[in-house]
């Protein structure tokens, strides 16, 4: 039977810290942030932030030394890059690489764990994506990273600030393919009175290890819709959201398919410290396969100052196969009761038979029916996405996975290649 986690704790046991030796932390708000490397040493795999994750298969991304040669050779040839990066970009749209050193650059928050600070020191330069002030682009901004380390023997860093100045209205598209070893860092500026949808994708080779810290600030009543589409390769996805001045709107979703043998863990954390703003995090996941293991922690804080605060945490997942195991830990901290609401659910459960009897008592065969519980099961989220494009693609990859298991039957109307566009 699947698991369903019950661990909501409120003291736990971090590993080695920048003044040496353990530390119990209250809350996820408690984390040791920094930028430098000795203040976050390599994890052990006990710590409550790394007791998910399969530490051998991320060990890559904690070696910094490494990464900053397999990076730095990345830099200075492009015939040495792990990952290389496309662009296709509409009017109203700016990219530009720039030192680290560059004053937009670090400006949102300390990164949050090993892979984090690696991703940090680990690269010189950094990719600067700016929807220009009162833009409103047509189309979707887009970068792809593609990876061409087949046999990730060059653990890469990289770092991407995507910033939606004031007035902008736009779209991000933050696509990930191929194999590669890959530590990132993405920080996000929302100005007052911007609205920015970013959809990163997760569409890796099935032998791709990537984790990504994403760290927000929405600033005075700017607009993010945030969305994390994970489909491929093993990652660990850490998105810290927040706030800077009153009346701030933060809607976070997440879609994860997760196979045989893979791991996706996706660790969403809303620290409202602000008056008045609004979040909802909404998460949903299907397993098949022996060892597919999917992981969501996620993490809300009301502080003192947050008054009037609205938010909602919610995580379901859908286990398809014996063999499949997810871990959900919802967690909510109010240090102020003068808020207009918070909450928080999880769940975890199998195939519901009594829908698929429901659909076949009205005539309609097996094979649909079990298509039209999963899609429906899904069909929330990837309907709040808004990008055509990627909703499509979604959908695509999730009939074929099913196909691939024999829960489904592959459709005639169905196109067979399910690739991502061409840029």
């Amino acid at each position: 039977m699947p698991e369903l986690s019950t661990d909501h704790s409120s003291a736990t046991l971090e590993g080695a810290h920048s003044h040496g030796g353990p530390r119990y932390v209250s809350s996820r708000a408690d984390r040791p942030t920094s930028f430098d490397p000795a203040d976050i040493p390599v994890p052990r795999g006990r710590e409550e932030e790394w007791r998910f994750t399969p530490m051998k298969r991320f060990a890559p991304l904690f070696d910094l030394d490494a990464v900053r040669a397999a990076t730095a050779a990345g830099e200075a040839d492009a015939g040495a890059s792990a990952v290389r990066l496309e662009a296709d970009l509409p009017a109203g749209a700016r990219l530009e690489t720039v030192p680290r050193s560059d004053a937009r650059i670090g400006t949102v928050g300390a990164p949050v764990d090993r892979t984090g600070v690696t991703a940090w020191n680990g690269s010189e330069t950094a990719t600067v994506l700016t929807l220009e002030a009162g833009s409103q682009p047509e189309r979707a901004a887009r970068l792809t990273v593609v990876g061409q380390d087949q046999g990730l023997t060059r653990p890469t860093a990289q770092h991407i600030l995507v910033a939606a100045e004031s007035g902008a209205r736009g779209t991000v598209v933050l696509d990930h393919t191929g194999t590669a070893a890959l530590t990132q860092g993405v920080e996000v500026t929302v100005a007052d009175g911007a609205e920015l949808t970013l959809v990163t994708v997760q569409g890796w080779e099935d032998d791709a290890v990537h984790a990504s810290n994403h760290r927000v600030r929405v600033t005075g009543r700017g607009v993010l819709k945030h969305v994390v589409v994970s489909l491929g390769g093993d990652v660990r996805i850490c998105p810290d959201l927040g706030f800077s001045g009153e009346g701030g709107h933060i809607d976070a979703y997440g879609v994860y398919f997760t196979d045989a043998g893979q791991h996706q863990e996706h660790r969403p954390y809303v620290a409202h410290t602000e008056p008045h703003c609004y979040s909802r995090v909404t998460y949903k996941g299907a397993l098949q396969g022996e060892g597919a293991h999917a992981v969501w922690v996620g993490d809300c804080l009301i502080g003192q100052a947050a008054r009037g605060t609205d938010t909602y945490e919610l995580n379901r997942n859908l286990v398809l196969t014996e063999g499949a195991k997810a871990d959900s830990v919802p967690n909510l901290e109010i240090e102020n009761g003068n808020i207009e609401g918070a909450g928080h659910a999880s769940a975890t459960g199998r195939f519901d038979d009594l829908q698929l009897f429901y659909l076949r008592a009205r005539g309609i065969p097996e094979a649909e029916a079990r298509r039209l519980v999963v899609l429906g099961f899904f069909n929330e989220i990837v309907a709040e996405i808004g990008v055509g494009e990627v909703e499509e693609r979604l959908m695509a990859a999730i009939e074929k996975e099913l196909e691939l298991t024999g829960l489904i039957e592959a459709r005639k109307d169905q196109a067979p290649d399910i690739a991502p566009a061409a840029q």
